[in-house]
């Protein structure tokens, strides 16, 4: 089995990165390129770049954005944010990136992750999930930056979804997003358990004890954001520990 991926994640609105708790509250983080260089030279196993407010402002991809950072990127690169179709994920592969996530548009046309696993491949086609707890049980599917909710299982979604040719999921908790209160375990085992592709769990990391219980609950790679970009830490900083846990991280 591959050693774990840690992988910062830059959100990005208007061309620079943000981070707020829960999708609110969006407070100024850098500049994506800027940023993308720094975190690889800590030795970042990729990088994933969010445009946060493409869907909700019902305009294209961060095409731009996507290609300034690829110029200074040596690493694998995940772009998404804004993809409708499959010409919008051509756009953002041709301007660099590796992998192209989906989300809104996936879960109002489930066809989309066909057409795009069709065309560039399951490896290239990563489907984004923002998951809200419920009250009675489980996690319910949010759209639009967490400001809709479906209704929607998590666990069946996603199932789904790979049957249909998604090759990664990225699973947020929404509950969790920019809280810093550790990744919601119960829901990375859930989806885990029902998939056999990789997952890479998002939303609440603070330490590297998060990232490790992250890991041993079924994920095989870990999304930061907050602490790197307010310099609590930084990407080697958490590998050393990992490895001192007894977890293998990648050079």
């Amino acid at each position: 089995m591959a050693a774990p991926r840690l992988i910062p994640c830059l959100d990005v609105e208007n061309g620079r990165v943000v981070k707020g708790i829960r999708f609110q509250n969006l407070r100024d983080a850098g500049d994506p390129v800027t940023q993308a260089s720094m975190y690889q030279d800590q030795g970042a196993d990729e990088i994933v770049i969010l445009d946060v407010s493409a869907t909700l402002e019902g305009r294209g991809h961060a095409v731009e954005t996507t290609s300034s950072v690829r110029q200074v990127l040596s690493i694998p690169l995940t772009v998404g944010g804004g993809v409708r179709k499959v010409e919008d994920a051509l756009a953002l592969l041709e301007a660099g990136a590796d992998k192209v996530a989906v989300n809104t548009a996936a879960v109002e046309r489930p066809g989309l992750i066909s057409q795009l696993a069709k065309r560039f491949g399951s490896q290239c086609t990563v489907l984004a999930v923002d998951a809200a707890r419920q009250d009675n049980d489980g996690w319910e599917v949010v759209v639009r930056g967490g400001r809709t909710r479906t209704g929607q299982d998590v666990v069946r979604w996603i199932q789904s979804a790979a049957t249909r040719g998604a090759g990664e999921i990225l699973l947020t908790s929404w509950d969790r997003d920019g809280t810093r209160s550790g990744y919601d375990v119960e829901l990375i085992e859930a989806v885990a358990a029902a998939v056999d592709i990789p997952v890479i769990a998002s939303g609440g990391a603070d330490n590297a004890d998060h990232l490790e219980r992250a890991l041993e609950s079924g994920a095989t790679a870990v999304l930061i954001a907050s602490i790197l970009h307010d310099g609590v830490t930084t990407v080697d900083s958490l590998k050393k520990e990992l490895l001192l846990n007894g977890i293998e991280v990648r050079p």
